[in-house]
């Protein structure tokens, strides 16, 4: 008998990825999109180029040079000054299971990074967490972002998606409007450059403050951008409104914003966008 004995072990079958682990279907156009090649092209449709929403992790990884970001203020979350409960459930219990589900303590990640090199201040906001909603906490985070910008003298961006402010924390939402558009005047007067994304969607409180601030107001194409909902407008106005109300082309051709930026070309427009700027405001 020989000095070793072992049992051959038998390889267990490599079981082949299913189907939902290989295809994906786009929301808009319903055509069906190899999964890995689609998170590759930062989720664009490559059929009819409908730009999926993008988590604030996903965003910042691709706009931000690798491994330059810190994130700060991560400590900051939901608070329920108003014990907010409806026929769902308490607003307590709903953001805890929201944290759980999306691994954040808000609906917005602030911090400092690099795009193409320039030092920049960011915060990205995340629909996945209350619908991207404008609570104390996310105000917080924003105020303190820009207060950050404004010590370190740091160009700023801010990234909106967001259905509005968040009703569960009333008034004291609605004072976060305020709030950032008080801190952005002083970032403007004292010469600093801002950069406002909107993506889809950017509605409600969020797009009556901050996100129209900037000294150049950007969006994706596609992206809803609006105050109020299209059906609430049409009952008001008592008329029909364009196919196109609300997109972010509509709304560039009207005067409010300055440019539509596909996905794919956004980290470099940023980086002569803010180059661009900082030798503006200093001339």
């Amino acid at each position: 008998m020989g000095w070793f004995s072992w049992k051959k072990k038998e390889k267990k079958p490599v079981e082949p990825p299913s189907a939902e682990e290989l295809w994906t279907s786009c929301s808009a156009c319903k055509g069906m999109l190899f999964k890995e090649e689609w998170i590759k092209a930062w989720k664009v449709c490559p059929i009819c180029g409908f730009h999926e929403k993008l988590t604030a992790r996903e965003r910042i990884n691709q706009l931000v040079d690798q491994k330059s970001f810190h994130e700060f203020d991560a400590r900051i979350t939901v608070s329920d000054p108003l014990k907010f409960k409806d026929d769902k459930g308490s607003y307590a219990e709903k953001a805890e299971q929201t944290k759980d589900k999306t691994g954040l303590k808000e609906a917005v990640i602030t911090g400092r990074g690099k795009i193409t090199d320039i030092r920049v201040v960011l915060a990205v906001m995340d629909f996945n967490f209350l619908g991207g909603s404008l609570g104390s906490g996310t105000g917080e985070k924003i105020f303190r972002a820009i207060e950050y910008a404004l010590r370190h003298r740091m160009p700023l961006l801010i990234v909106s998606a967001s259905g509005g402010a968040r009703m569960h924390e009333g008034i004291i939402s609605l004072m976060q409007m305020a709030k950032t558009s008080a801190a952005l005047a002083r970032l403007h007067e004292a010469g600093i450059p801002y950069i406002s994304l909107l993506t889809n969607p950017t509605t409600g409180g969020v797009s009556a403050s901050y996100a129209m601030l900037g000294d150049l107001n950007i969006a994706e194409p596609g992206a809803l951008v609006g105050f109020a909902g299209r059906r609430v407008i049409e009952q008001t106005i008592k008329q029909k409104l364009p196919d196109e109300f609300q997109t972010a082309e509509y709304v560039r051709d009207h005067g409010f914003l300055d440019m539509v930026v596909p996905r794919k070309e956004l980290r470099d427009t940023l980086g002569r966008l803010f180059r661009y700027l900082q030798n503006a405001k200093v001339e």
